[in-house]
């Protein structure tokens, strides 16, 4: 898991995040600069039709928390990303596979930045 002042807090900020997009088949990431803060803040969005349970849904979300926190690719960037995830595929890929998605994307976006 993140720290608490890596994630967000409330609904609210998270719909408040608009900027360009980069995506991938199983995962898109939405980012915008924020200087307001000082470190990056992440959510990770799992909707019912991607996992119909719960168990299902929180266990795609710790394991993408996870990945985010080993790469620190992020560390010290004042950026907001959400992860939205599009295939419930997600909990049983490999987790090298979904390592490496996360990276070409967060490449992608520390490009754009």
């Amino acid at each position: 898991m993140i720290n608490r002042k890596n994630r967000f807090h409330g609904h609210n900020y998270v719909s408040r995040v608009r900027g360009p997009a980069v995506h991938t088949d199983l995962l898109s990431f939405r980012f915008a600069k924020n200087l307001k803060r000082k470190d990056y803040r992440l959510a990770v969005v799992v909707s019912k039709k991607v996992a119909p349970t719960a168990v299902q849904r929180n266990r795609i979300r710790r394991r993408l928390y996870e990945i985010v926190r080993k790469s620190a690719r992020f560390q010290n960037t004042p950026i907001d990303l959400i992860i939205y995830v599009k295939q419930a595929d997600v909990s049983s890929v490999h987790p090298d596979v979904l390592q490496s998605e996360v990276d070409k994307l967060s490449i992608k976006i520390i490009q754009r930045f």
